[in-house]
C-alpha cells in the first residue's frame, strides 16, 4: 500500500506548493505532483478562469475520487486540460476544421470545446457520453504542471459541487482540504468565472456554457454558432452534454434573488425588498446581504453591502464567486442582487447569477418600483 492510498483510510494530508511568475515551481514539487496524478491522486491547481480539480484524465478510478471529493453527480461530465495540441489526437475520434480554428484564435485560453471521444477516455470522466470536453488554460502556471504531468488532466472547478468556484487558493482549502492530495496555490486567477464550452459534434457549434469567450467572438472566426435553449434551465431531463448544464451550481448557502429592470428603479426595490424583511419577517439588517457595484454600494439604507467590483471597469464576473462566498460568511439569510446586463460578458456573468439564485429573478416595474414576484 502506498502513502496515498493508505492517506485515504483517514483524512488525507493535504500538500500545499506555491507557484507565480516570478518563481514558477521547484522541479522537486512538479516531480511530487506528477507521482500524486500517476497514482490516481488529485492535485488542485489554478487556471485563468477558476481553480480546477485535477486528476489523471485516462483513469476511471481517479475520476471516482473526484466525484468524491467534491460530491458531484458521476453524470456531469469533466473537462480533460492539455498542454499541447497534439494530445487532442489520442484522446478524440477526429479534429474537425473548426476546432482548428478555434484553438488557433483562442487556445491556450478560456475556451473549452467537445469532440467525439477516443477509447481512451473513460465514461466515468465524459458522464456516460460518447463525447470528450477538452481544454488548454492559458495559466502559464497550469500549463507547466500539465506538461510536467504529461497526461491528460480531468478537472473540474476545485470546489464543493454546488458552491460557488474557487477564485484563490484559500476558497479551494475551505472546501477539500483533507479530501485531495495537493493544493498549488497560485494566487488570485485573472477572470474569475469558467471558460466557454462550444460543442463541435453537429453541423453547427453549439455553445454549452457562456464564458469569457462570447459568442460574437466564436462566429468571427467560424462564421455562425447557436446559443443551447437550455443555458437558463436550473434542472433537466436530459443528461448534461457539459458542466453546468443541469444541476443548480454557483450557489451561496443563502437564498438569493436577482432584481432586474432600469439600476435607480433596481436599488430602489432591492431597498424596499430588504426593509419589508425587516419589517413583516422579522429578519434582521445583518441577515440581509446586498450584492451590488462600487458604484451603486452608497446607495443601500440596509443590510449587508458586498460589492463585486465596478460597471466602469466592467469586472464584475471576476470578483462574483467571492462575493458570494463572501455572504457565507457572513452568515445572511437572504441575498438581493442587482443584475449585470450592461456588461461585455453578460451572457457568462448571467448565466452564473441566474444559476446561484436558482433562476429566482424580480423584474422590475420602472413606474411601480416592485414588479412580480418579490
Amino acid at each position: 500500500m502506498d502513502f496515498m492510498d493508505e492517506g485515504r483510510q483517514k483524512a488525507m494530508d493535504t500538500k500545499y506548493i506555491f507557484w507565480s511568475p516570478d518563481r514558477g515551481y521547484e522541479p522537486s514539487e512538479l516531480a511530487e505532483a506528477k507521482k500524486i496524478i500517476d497514482q490516481g491522486g488529485l492535485v488542485a491547481f489554478p487556471t485563468e478562469t477558476v481553480y480546477g480539480l485535477g486528476g489523471n484524465g485516462l483513469q476511471k478510478e481517479a475520476a471516482r475520487r473526484i466525484y468524491a471529493a467534491k460530491g458531484r453527480p458521476s453524470d456531469n461530465p469533466l473537462i480533460l486540460h492539455i498542454s499541447r495540441f497534439s494530445q487532442l489526437k489520442g484522446i478524440t475520434r477526429r479534429i474537425p476544421d473548426t476546432a482548428v480554428r478555434l484553438a488557433e484564435a483562442f487556445w491556450p485560453g478560456p475556451l473549452t470545446m467537445i469532440f467525439e471521444k477516443a477509447d481512451c477516455v473513460p465514461y466515468e470522466i465524459t458522464g456516460g457520453l460518447e463525447t470528450v470536453a477538452v481544454r488548454m488554460p492559458e495559466h502559464p502556471g497550469a500549463l507547466e504542471f500539465l506538461e510536467a504531468v504529461s497526461v491528460p488532466v480531468a478537472a473540474p472547478s476545485a470546489n464543493t459541487s454546488g458552491r460557488p468556484s474557487p477564485t484563490r487558493a484559500e476558497h479551494v482549502r475551505e472546501d477539500l482540504e483533507g479530501k485531495i492530495d495537493m493544493i498549488i496555490d497560485g494566487g488570485e486567477v485573472g477572470i474569475g468565472f469558467e471558460s466557454t464550452i462550444v460543442d463541435l459534434t453537429g453541423e453547427l457549434p453549439v455553445i454549452l456554457r457562456p464564458g469569457y469567450i462570447t459568442r460574437q467572438m466564436v462566429e468571427e472566426v467560424v462564421g455562425e454558432a447557436a446559443m443551447d435553449p437550455a443555458l437558463l434551465s436550473v434542472e433537466g431531463d436530459v443528461a448534461p452534454k457539459a458542466p453546468g448544464m443541469k444541476y443548480r451550481h454557483y450557489a451561496p448557502e443563502a437564498q438569493m434573488k436577482v432584481f432586474c429592470g432600469e439600476q435607480e428603479a433596481v436599488i430602489e426595490a432591492i431597498n424596499e425588498s430588504a426593509r419589508r424583511l425587516i419589517c413583516e419577517e422579522r429578519i434582521s439588517p445583518e441577515e440581509i446581504g446586498i450584492l451590488a457595484t462600487e458604484e451603486t454600494a452608497a446607495q443601500y439604507s440596509v443590510g449587508q453591502v458586498v460589492t463585486s467590483g465596478s460597471r466602469r471597469r466592467d469586472d464584475v464576473g471576476r470578483y462574483l464567486y467571492g462575493v458570494l462566498r463572501r455572504f457565507d460568511e457572513l452568515h445572511v439569510k437572504v441575498i438581493l442582487s442587482e443584475s449585470f446586463y450592461d456588461s461585455a460578458k453578460e451572457e457568462a456573468v448571467m448565466n452564473r447569477l441566474l444559476k446561484a439564485a436558482g433562476q429566482q429573478v424580480i423584474e422590475v416595474d420602472n413606474g411601480d418600483g416592485v414588479g412580480d414576484g418579490l
